[in-house]
C-alpha cells in the first residue's frame, strides 16, 4: 500500500499521504516488537538489557501516539473535504499537510523523549517485566522512589489524548450531519469515512485492552492472557488498516490490483 501510494501520482492527495503516513507509522511499531519476540522464540531465557527496554518503550510509545495523532489529522482533512468542500483546497494547502504530517511525527517523538528522560532518573528495585513488551508503567512499577512528576505528566498527557478522541468525535458528528442530507453524501461518507472510521474503532478497542489491563494488575487473569490482551493493539491495527482502506478506498484498490498485473502476480482477465 505503502508502494502504491508512493508511486502512483494520482494518489499523491492529502487523504492518501495521510494513509500513506499510518502505514509507516504501522511499520515504525511493529519493529519495536516483532524483531525482540522472535529472538525470544528462539531462547530458553527473555532477557533484555535496560538500554533495550527503554528503547523498545520509546519505540512502542512514539507509535502509539503517532498511530492517534494521525487519525485526528485525518479526521480534520475528512472534515474539510465534505463539511466546507468549497474551502478545502484553500484550507488543506500543500503547506499544511506537510506541517501537519510534522505534528503528527514530531509530537510523539518529543513527548517519548520527555517520558523515557524521567522514567531515567527513577532508580529501579527490581527487573521483571511481565508483559512481552517494555513499557513506561511496567518500568516504573519497580522504582525506588516517588514518581510524583512521571503521573503528572501521563496525566497531561491523557488530556491531550482524550481532547484528541473528542476532536474525532466532533469531526464525525458534523460529517454524519452534513452527509445525511444528501444520496451522494452518504456514497462519500461510504467510501471515504466508513475506512477511516472502522480504523478509529479497531484502535481505540485495541488500545483499551491494554489501559483495561493495566489499571486492573489484580484481576484474577492469567499471565498468557494478559500478554494475549497487551499485544493486540501492536498487531491488529497494522494487520487490518491496508485491508480495510485497500478493499474500500475505490482508487487505491484498482492502483493495488494495476501494479499486480503489470507484476503479472495474477492475471486481471481472468
Amino acid at each position: 500500500l505503502i508502494i502504491t501510494i508512493i508511486q502512483e501520482k494520482g494518489l499523491h492527495e492529502p487523504m492518501y499521504i495521510f494513509l500513506c503516513s499510518l502505514c509507516v507509522n504501522g511499520l515504525y511499531g511493529t519493529t519495536g516488537f516483532y524483531p525482540k519476540l522472535l529472538l525470544d522464540l528462539q531462547s530458553d531465557v527473555q532477557v533484555i538489557s535496560y538500554g533495550g527496554c527503554l528503547t523498545q518503550a520509546y519505540v512502542i510509545y512514539t507509535s502509539v501516539v503517532c498511530e492517534i495523532c494521525t487519525l485526528t489529522v485525518m479526521s480534520f482533512d475528512r472534515y474539510v473535504a465534505i463539511c466546507r468542500p468549497l474551502l478545502y483546497h484553500t484550507i488543506v494547502t500543500s503547506l499544511t499537510v506537510r506541517k501537519l504530517l510534522l505534528f503528527s511525527w514530531c509530537y510523539p517523538l518529543f513527548t517519548g523523549l520527555i517520558a523515557v528522560s524521567l522514567t531515567v532518573r527513577i532508580p529501579l528495585c527490581g527487573s521483571r517485566i511481565d508483559k512481552m513488551f517494555c513499557d513506561n508503567p511496567s518500568i516504573l512499577k519497580h522504582a525506588c522512589l516517588p514518581i510524583t512528576i512521571n503521573q503528572i505528566w501521563n496525566k497531561c498527557l491523557v488530556v491531550l489524548y482524550v481532547l484528541q478522541v473528542l476532536f474525532i468525535a466532533f469531526s464525525y458528528c458534523q460529517i454524519v450531519r452534513t452527509c445525511v442530507k444528501s444520496s451522494k453524501g452518504r456514497f462519500k461518507f461510504t467510501q471515504t469515512c466508513v475506512p477511516h472510521l472502522l480504523t478509529i474503532v479497531i484502535f481505540i478497542t485495541v488500545t483499551l485492552f491494554d489501559i483495561l489491563q493495566g489499571w486492573n494488575s489484580n484481576v484474577n487473569v492469567t499471565l498468557n492472557m494478559r500478554n494475549a490482551m497487551a499485544v493486540q493493539f501492536l498487531v491488529i491495527p497494522p494487520v487490518l488498516n491496508p485491508v480495510i482502506y485497500g478493499l474500500n478506498l475505490q482508487q487505491i484498490r484498482r492502483a493495488v490490483f494495476r501494479k499486480c498485473n503489470t507484476h503479472k502476480i495474477f492475471d486481471m482477465r481472468r
